[in-house]
């Protein structure tokens, strides 16, 4: 079957059953399986929930899957572009999978907007990717996709594993990564995620510059954090910024 789409096909097996245990550890009613390839971490999956849903958007995947778990009542197969697919309709559930690295972070961004009935991930990703989620201010890896996920979630990595781990080996080290819900995306949480992509939209430029087209001058230079950039502030700071801000009106824009 000829490669496509990027993919790299986790074959360790200790690193499968390491997925599926954090993902199921004392049993998952159900799961949502993003990206199953060719049913190497579905396998471990099935033996630990009683219903998996599985997106995998290459048909000839699609095909050999059909083939391979047809006959397991449990296992149902949506063949498509998961960033097109309603994951909300099989809540509550938990998710994981190998993710292509092209696009980790709107995989990431999605699972974030799903509610309580989602309440733990457990993914394979580029290393780098998981440094940046659980990086610290400060830090280079800090920025927007930190806080968007520190904010609604505790993270851990589970584990590092090495491109010779997958076939074909990728160029680059990858992590299993578990993020456990802590809070709801409610008006709050949005709003404060909104406004920290506003400071984080050019990472090198200062809070002023980057803020200017949203708030009026007489507000920025009424904060002392206007000259420093968006990496040198901690989540609890941005939150109180963005509610010091709000209290002047907002320009048209």
């Amino acid at each position: 079957m000829p490669r496509k789409l990027g993919q790299h096909f986790l074959n360790d097996q200790a690193q499968l059953r390491r997925i599926a245990d954090n993902v199921c550890g004392e049993g998952t009613p159900r799961v949502i399986e993003i990206g199953p390839g060719k049913g190497a971490l579905t396998r471990y999956l099935l033996e630990r929930t009683a219903e998996l849903h599985a997106i995998e958007i290459d048909e000839e995947l699609c095909a050999s899957l059909e083939r391979k778990f047809a006959g397991h009542g449990g296992f149902h197969l949506h063949c498509g572009d998961v960033l097109a697919t309603d994951l909300g309709q099989w809540g509550p559930a938990a998710l994981a999978g190998n993710l292509p690295y092209y696009i980790t972070s709107p995989i990431i961004t999605r699972f974030l907007h799903l509610g309580m009935d989602f309440p733990c991930a457990v993914f394979l990703m580029q290393e780098e990717v998981a440094e940046r989620i659980q990086a610290a201010p400060g830090s280079r890896d800090y920025g927007f996709l930190s806080v968007q996920t520190q904010l609604l979630c505790t993270v851990r990595i589970v584990s590092r594993v090495p491109p010779s781990a997958f076939v074909p080996p990728p160029k680059v080290k990858s992590a299993v990564v578990q993020f456990d819900r802590q809070r709801m995306m409610d008006e709050d949480v949005k709003r404060i995620i909104q406004f920290a992509g506003r400071c984080f939209a050019h990472k090198r430029k200062t809070l002023r510059n980057n803020l200017k087209p949203y708030y009026p001058s007489q507000a920025l230079n009424a904060v002392a954090e206007a000259g420093l950039r968006a990496e040198q502030l901690s989540i609890n700071e941005l939150v109180d910024l963005e509610k010091r801000l709000r209290t002047f009106p907002v320009p048209a824009i």
